[in-house]
């Protein structure tokens, strides 16, 4: 079992979690899916929600919520890295060029936590780890094996997570022809343009999760109101994999990786 009990790399993906407006329907929905247990969490924490796989946890489920005078955002999966220090980098986002939605704040004893935007509109989430790390499973069934990054400007993008989270954009060792993100050699996650995307797509993260079976999986997403948006289809040296959302329209892939 891909265990993590160590804190992750600074720059590292190291948690995702969803915005929904019905927590329960979703928190049943991803246990149909994935396997996850989770319940609705401790009102102090706005009844946020860590779901488990084979008692790790693997990802956070929370009710969508207003911001203010805003309306609450569109159901999405967020990408968090993991940094020694949040206020430090909250100030490299801004310095260079990002946009901070919610800035830095406390969670408890159990880390620090902002989220911003990238100058392309990227959303993503950063985290500060102290009695949490993030998730405690990972490159396995049912659990996050991947982080892509679709943008309007890979290099624009590249410079820019280079300068605020410390991630170096450059062609992946295995797979020369594609750009990664990587952390002291390692590739920890990947970097596209968006000329094949259907047009009004916005610059985003996508959160990739393991499956021993796509098609299956995928049959199952739809049973339970799920919407397809790329059809399982094979990828060379990757694996089987779809693009598909869920019945709020937060959208993910799911991968049965090539042995």
């Amino acid at each position: 079992m891909p265990e993590v009990t160590t804190p992750y790399e600074p720059g590292t993906p190291c948690w995702i979690d969803v915005m929904v407006p019905d927590q329960q329907a979703a928190l049943d929905f991803y246990r149909d899916l994935f396997a996850w247990q989770g319940t609705v969490g401790p009102e102090e924490f706005g009844g946020y929600s860590v779901c488990t796989l084979k008692g790790k946890p693997v990802a956070g489920i929370m009710k969508a919520m207003a911001m203010g005078d805003q309306a609450p955002p569109p159901p999405n999966w967020t990408t968090y890295f993991s940094t020694a220090d949040a206020a430090g980098t909250q100030a490299a986002i801004t310095s260079n060029g990002g946009n901070v939605i919610a800035p830095v704040a406390e969670v408890s004893d159990l880390g620090r936590m902002l989220v911003a935007a990238d100058p392309q509109g990227a959303v993503f989430g950063v985290w500060e780890p102290r009695g949490f790390h993030g998730a405690g499973i990972v490159n396995e069934p049912g659990a996050l094996v991947w982080n892509q990054l679709a943008t309007t400007d890979p290099k624009a993008a590249g410079a820019f997570y280079e300068a605020a989270l410390g991630l170096a954009a450059a062609p992946m060792p295995e797979m020369p022809e594609f750009t990664g993100f990587q952390v002291k050699g390692r590739t920890v996650g990947g970097v596209q343009d968006m000329t094949n995307m259907p047009e009004g797509t916005p610059p985003h993260w996508l959160v990739n999760f393991a499956v021993d079976d796509t098609d299956s999986t995928v049959d199952a997403l739809v049973r339970r109101d799920g919407t397809v948006l790329a059809p399982p289809f094979d990828m060379e040296r990757v694996g089987r994999m779809a693009v598909v959302a869920d019945p709020w329209g937060a959208t993910f892939a799911v991968v049965a990786l090539a042995s």
